[in-house]
């Protein structure tokens, strides 16, 4: 699915002289490397302030507990989305609201999550799922009518476009991931928050160092949520790349489009990602088939890598049972965890590999 050392071998010279930069400097937490990380990739998103932290799980932490949502709040988002965003609003002490997908672009369903809203809901928490924004300008929306909070989860969505502006920029923070699989992948864990507010990204420094401000002084609680030194300045090598690494992913997604639609194959079998808006990054390439599991046995056998996001939808993961959503309750997501499987998208792919697994896919579906 993801060759993660083919970016890393044409900057490995660089990439091993400023980490030796960073151990012979003794600066390992916060300190310029990430000092400088913050500003350059604010610019590159596109918003005013950067935060460094320790994952893009923690990202969403930081936020929720710098917005003072807690015990007896609820925060509507989506169950088809990676268990962090679920598990960090039921972490803080708040109750997740799940609504349903649209069954086009897997993002949030902006008329579904306005009939959610009750007088304990505090947030609303779309996912810019596998690179491809939310409908912003509904999600904007709805919140300034009830006077909701917005955190955007652009985990999968770094560089990214909606027709409002660049996704991490639209709400009250945008929460980012470096995990190695990300377009922008660093060397473990590691993430970010963003925000135009000043006030919030004060708020968020606070948090990520235990709440101190200044140190030894804590008017708040907060955690160790802060972002290591070695992984900003690795990142910092890796982050003029990213552009160039975005453009490959999006040329493979259209080769991958071209060859599905002249397949003639019918949309039960095979249905390619749909766009709604430009802009859209690729993080995953996921095509539907009510033959996924067949496909996927027959791509292991032909040594071919495909993944599976996600196969059980969080309102019916067992952690969530008490929240009380029965089987059915949220169709869409639960077709399209049976149906969903991601295909190799990274931007060392290749068109003689990506060829493999085109001729394989549409092979196998066709007979």
């Amino acid at each position: 699915m993801l060759d993660a050392t083919a970016q890393n071998r044409s900057l490995f010279d660089r990439l091993t002289e400023k980490a030796a930069e960073v151990i012979r400097s003794g600066r390992y937490i916060l300190g310029p490397e990430v000092a400088a990380f913050e500003r350059e990739v604010a610019d590159h998103i596109g918003v005013e302030h950067a935060i460094g932290v320790s994952s893009g799980t923690d990202a969403l932490i930081v936020a929720l507990m710098a917005l003072g949502i807690g015990e007896g709040d609820e925060v509507i988002t989506t169950p088809f989305t990676f268990f962090a965003t679920a598990g960090c609003i039921a972490r803080v002490g708040a109750t997740p609201v799940f609504v349903d997908i649209r069954p086009d672009t897997f993002n949030i369903d902006v008329e579904q999550a306005a009939a959610a809203v009750t007088k304990r809901t505090r947030a609303i928490l779309p996912v810019h799922l596998f690179g491809q924004a939310c409908d912003m300008d509904g999600v904007s929306a709805l919140a300034q009518g009830h006077d909701l909070r917005v955190i955007e989860d652009a985990a999968q969505a770094i560089g990214t476009k909606s027709p409002l502006g660049p996704v991490g920029s639209l709400g009250a923070y945008g929460c980012f991931s470096f995990f190695p699989s990300k377009n922008l992948g660093g060397f473990g864990d590691s993430g970010l928050v963003t925000t135009q507010d000043a006030v919030l990204a004060d708020k968020a420094r606070v948090i990520r160092a235990h709440g101190s401000k200044p140190k030894y002084y804590h008017a708040v609680i907060g955690g160790n949520f802060r972002i290591d030194a070695m992984q900003a300045a690795l990142l910092r090598v890796k982050l003029p790349g990213l552009e160039a690494w975005t453009s490959r992913r999006r040329e493979n997604a259209a080769r991958y489009d071209a060859a599905f639609a002249a397949s003639g194959l019918d949309a039960s079998l095979l249905r390619p990602p749909q766009r709604r808006f430009d802009g859209h990054v690729y993080n995953q390439y996921v095509i539907r088939t009510s033959k996924r599991d067949e496909l996927r046995s027959h791509l292991q056998q032909q040594e071919i890598a495909s993944a599976i996001y996600y196969p059980v939808p969080l309102h019916r993961q067992r952690c969530f049972a008490h929240l009380g959503y029965g089987e059915g309750s949220l169709p869409i997501s639960e077709q399209a965890s049976r149906e969903v499987l991601a295909l190799p998208i990274f931007a060392a792919l290749g068109e003689a590999r990506q060829t493999r697994v085109i001729d394989a896919v549409i092979g196998f579906l066709s007979q």
